[in-house]
C-alpha cells in the first residue's frame, strides 16, 4: 500500500442501508476537510446493503474521486470490530476516525479531534456527549435515561478515565487502533465501550471532545432490546476480566 504523508486522516464509514444519509455524510466530511486543508480519504465499509447503499457509494467514487472515496464492501453484516479491521487494511494514514453514518455525527467536530490530539500528543481522542457543551439531540426520555445509565453503569464499575464510553465518534493513531482490534473480543454496542477500557489497560492516552450527537434523520435505530441485554453481559463480563 502506497505511504501518505503523516497528516493524513482515514475515515472509516461502515454503513448497513445508509443510501439516504450516506451521500450527505460525504459531502459534510469532504467540505469539513477541504475547508480545513486536512488530507483525507473515506472508505465506505458496506455490508451488503439491501437498499443500494453500494450504489450510491459507487456514485460517490466517481464524482469525489477513488482517491478520497473508496468503497471496500462485504457480502454481508458481520459486525463493527470487524467492519473496522476490514476497512484499515485500505487506509493510508496516520490517523483513523470513526463515525456513524447516519448523520447523528457531524464532521465539523473532526479539526476539533485534530486540534486536541496535537494539543496533548494523544492517542485517542473521543468525542463525548456527557462534558462541557457536549449533548444529545432528537432523542426521547427512555432514550436519553437508557444512554445515561449505561454510561453511569461503566463508569461505577470500569472506573475507566473517560467521559463517553459508549460513543463511536473518535480519532486514533492508526497503530493504536490496530493494537486495540487485536485485543477487544466484544460485539455490539458493548465493542466502543471495550476499546477505551482496553486503552487504559494499555497505558494509551486518551483526550476529549465535546460534541453534539444528532438522532439519525432518515432510515431507523439499530438499538433495541436485545442490544440493551447484550451490552450488560458485555459491561458484567468487562467488570469481571479487567
Amino acid at each position: 500500500m502506497a505511504a501518505r504523508g503523516s497528516g493524513r486522516v482515514s475515515v472509516l464509514l461502515p454503513t448497513y442501508n445508509e443510501r439516504d444519509n450516506l451521500p450527505l455524510v460525504v459531502w459534510l466530511l469532504v467540505r469539513t476537510f477541504s475547508d480545513s486543508g486536512i488530507d483525507f480519504e473515506i472508505i465506505i465499509i458496506d455490508d451488503g446493503s439491501p437498499d443500494g447503499t453500494q450504489e450510491v457509494a459507487q456514485q460517490l467514487e466517481k464524482i469525489y474521486g477513488s482517491d478520497k472515496i473508496l468503497l471496500r464492501p462485504r457480502a454481508r453484516k458481520l459486525g463493527l470490530g470487524t467492519a473496522y479491521i476490514h476497512g484499515m487494511k485500505y487506509a493510508t494514514g496516520n490517523f483513523i476516525v470513526i463515525m456513524d453514518a447516519d448523520l447523528s455525527h457531524h464532521p465539523k467536530f473532526i479539526p476539533e479531534f485534530i486540534r486536541k490530539q496535537k494539543e496533548g500528543n494523544f492517542d485517542i481522542v473521543s468525542g463525548t456527549r456527557y462534558k462541557g457543551n457536549g449533548g444529545v439531540y432528537g432523542w426521547d426520555l427512555k432514550r436519553k435515561l437508557i444512554s445515561r445509565g449505561a454510561n453511569f453503569l461503566t463508569q461505577v464499575l470500569l472506573r475507566p478515565g473517560a467521559s463517553d464510553l459508549t460513543g463511536s465518534f473518535r480519532l486514533y493513531r492508526k497503530e493504536v487502533l490496530q493494537k486495540l482490534m487485536e485485543k477487544c473480543v466484544s460485539k455490539g454496542y458493548v465493542f466502543q465501550m471495550e476499546m477505551i477500557v482496553r486503552a487504559r489497560q494499555l497505558g494509551f492516552t486518551i483526550g476529549e471532545v465535546p460534541i453534539s450527537f444528532v438522532d439519525r434523520v432518515y432510515g431507523e435505530s439499530k438499538l433495541g432490546g436485545n442490544e440493551i441485554v447484550s451490552f450488560l453481559k458485555g459491561l458484567l463480563t468487562l467488570f469481571a476480566t479487567t
